[in-house]
């Protein structure tokens, strides 16, 4: 099938064929090359397809060789809107007035797109372009060579290595490449490394400052664990204690899932819509009518007519309309409690980090009340149990 904006442009038609040689059918369109989709078997001498409006009238031949007979269910695309706007004088200057719009809406820079920057604001970036003509609404043809727009912008903004312009039909890309300033390390002050939480040290390593306490210590949350004071007391040191320190750590979790599951699912029954998209207004051509379901889900898929390398602001947006229904799914006392300790043991690594590992569970309470399982689950958990804490040293 052609992309859906030129078929729409072309012409689309929706026949049923029936016949004893169906099947025939088929082939021959196929041997003739003959682009067809959305085929769909009604019966055994009975099917539904598309077909372009140019091939549409190369099917007389065919019919007639293989003994079918044709009835066109639906007519689609701009030709049958165009034949029957045609008939109005009024609708046929409003055509007139459409393209010469779309040339002008063609012409003008739309949309300013800055890519690259961190340190330099969008906002100053686009404010040195304006200065140098690069403006929403600007005429395209009015703007000045890309490599000296290049040139001026980046003499205009301090920072920057090099910036780029480049223009693609109605949007401009101004790329920065900033230059590079060496980080500076920051300006630490002393510190100790103390405890988050009551833990029994499982291992600790000690990249700068005094370890106070061994594996197998058990600790309280604030307890001293790497001590930023070296020395003694007549003779004393402050430094910004670095390290790690691992620690078991229980973790209480109550949980609660219920034994019913409700599931979202299509049932095949669908309708489509099309518009005609001119820049942000969409006017309705295909698809009238009520629906035929009460619960339903719409996905929307646009395609923007282009010309050569010029993405132009008009095109065609097609609303699928899909009918669902929501159906429930019992699980077992089992299957439930399984996937509450997995969900459980999937927030205890997010909560504690990827570092962090579960040593072990132990159910305390478990009970069922109203389709739901209930559980009290305690977690030993292996964790960096290590923070900061600035030390003051008089």
């Amino acid at each position: 099938m052609k992309s859906r904006v030129i078929a729409n442009l072309l012409g689309t038609v929706s026949i049923t064929v029936r016949g004893k040689s169906v099947t025939s059918f088929i082939n021959a369109l196929a041997a003739e090359r003959i682009v067809i989709w959305n085929v769909r078997a009604i019966s055994e001498d009975r099917v539904q397809l598309n077909i372009m409006l140019g091939d549409f009238y190369r099917l007389r031949p065919i019919l007639k060789k293989t003994s079918c007979r044709m009835h066109v269910e639906k007519r689609m695309g701009f030709p049958f809107v165009l034949k029957r706007i045609i008939r109005r004088k009024l609708f046929a200057v409003g055509i007139f007035l459409f393209f010469v719009i779309l040339y002008i809406m063609s012409s003008l820079v739309w949309d300013i797109e800055v890519k690259g920057n961190v340190k330099l604001t969008t906002e100053t970036v686009l404010k040195a372009a304006k200065e140098e003509g690069i403006y929403p609404f600007q005429w395209v043809f009015r703007l000045k060579e890309q490599d000296k727009l290049s040139r001026e912008l980046t003499q205009k903004l301090p920072g920057s290595s090099w910036v780029g312009v480049s223009v693609h039909g109605t949007r401009i890309t101004i790329q920065v490449v900033e230059a590079t300033i060496p980080e500076q390390p920051p300006l630490l002050s002393p510190r100790h490394i103390i405890a988050k939480s009551d833990a029994v040290v499982t291992q600790i390593f000690a990249e700068q400052g005094r370890p106070v306490v061994q594996k197998n210590t058990r600790v309280k949350k604030g307890s001293i664990l790497i001590s930023g004071i070296l020395g003694d007391e007549g003779n004393q040191k402050l430094v910004v204690a670095k390290g790690v320190v691992k620690g078991l750590v229980w973790h209480e979790y109550l949980i609660e899932v219920p034994t019913t599951q409700k599931y979202k699912s299509y049932t095949g029954e669908q309708k489509e819509r099309g518009y005609l998209v001119l820049g942000n207004i969409a006017i309705q051509l295909t698809g009238y009518g009520k629906l035929s379901f009460d619960k339903y889900e719409t996905v929307t898929n646009r395609d923007s007519l282009t010309w050569r390398n010029i993405k132009l602001p008009v095109g065609w947006m097609t609303e699928k309309v899909m009918e669902m229904q929501m159906t429930e799914d019992k699980v077992t006392d089992a299957e439930a409690r399984a996937k509450g300790l997995e969900q459980a043991r999937k927030d205890v690594i997010i909560k504690n980090g990827k570092d962090s590992r579960i040593v072990s569970e132990k159910i305390l309470h478990e009970k069922k009340d109203n389709g739901k399982v209930y559980m009290k689950v305690l977690f030993e958990v292996e964790e960096n149990i290590s923070e900061e804490l600035p030390l003051v040293h008089n």
